[in-house]
């Protein structure tokens, strides 16, 4: 394979303390633990894919740049601390620097479900295309954007991140990706993903988060 047809993902990973407030009514004591670890499993999968380069986090979390430079993946700081879509640009510029060859994209941290076949697939149907996206399972978010070798980087991620992907020329990548699309904020959503099959980490807090409730 050549350099061209690989990609360097950035996977935007918040402070432990702010992340995942939706899921305390599920997780309770462990949600920070979960929030991480639905990152690692991510991060893990997309380092495990023959079409990935390599993986820039971005984050300003001690625990989390711990255990993400411990996984392989470059971590760079929460730069501008601006918000989401800047710190994407700043870890694209990372990562194009790294690897001027290949393209780039942005990737959720909180797809615990993710298979690496479903990833390389996306990747490999986007390798024809200047800009591309995979939305969420809900058909309103973005899980997956990707720009290739010279081409514009412009995330928008937020609410109607697809509307607003599509609209500024991005092609929707329509193939059957439902651990790519299905991202966790709610506890629906770790239902769905744990009947897809999570990653170790995110299946073993889960696992203890059940044995808190039968205590």
């Amino acid at each position: 394979m050549t350099e061209p047809d690989r990609w360097c993902l950035v996977v935007p990973v918040k402070r432990l303390s702010v992340a995942k407030t939706r899921l305390v009514s599920v997780a309770g004591r462990h949600r920070t633990e979960l929030a991480l670890a639905f990152a690692l499993d991510t991060v893990e999968a997309a380092l495990g894919c023959d079409r990935v380069s390599a993986v820039v986090a971005v984050s300003d979390d001690p625990e989390a740049i711990k255990a993400l430079t411990g996984l392989g993946a470059i971590v760079v700081a929460d730069e501008p601390n601006a918000g989401l879509n800047p710190a994407l640009i700043h870890g694209v510029a990372v990562a194009r620097a790294a690897h001027p060859d290949g393209g780039v994209g942005a990737l959720s941290a909180d797809l615990p479900a993710l298979r690496v076949v479903e990833l390389a697939a996306a990747l490999s149907e986007a390798a024809g295309h200047d800009v591309s996206f995979v939305s969420d399972a809900v058909g309103k978010g973005t899980t997956l954007l990707l720009a290739r070798r010279g081409a514009a980087f412009e995330p928008q991620f937020g609410a109607g991140s697809r509307r607003l992907h599509a609209a500024a020329g991005a092609l929707e990548l329509t193939g059957d990706f439902p651990s790519l699309r299905r991202d966790v904020d709610t506890e629906r959503d770790l239902a769905v993903a744990a009947a897809l099959g999570l990653g170790p980490r995110s299946r073993a807090v889960v696992g203890r988060i059940a044995a808190d409730e039968i205590r």
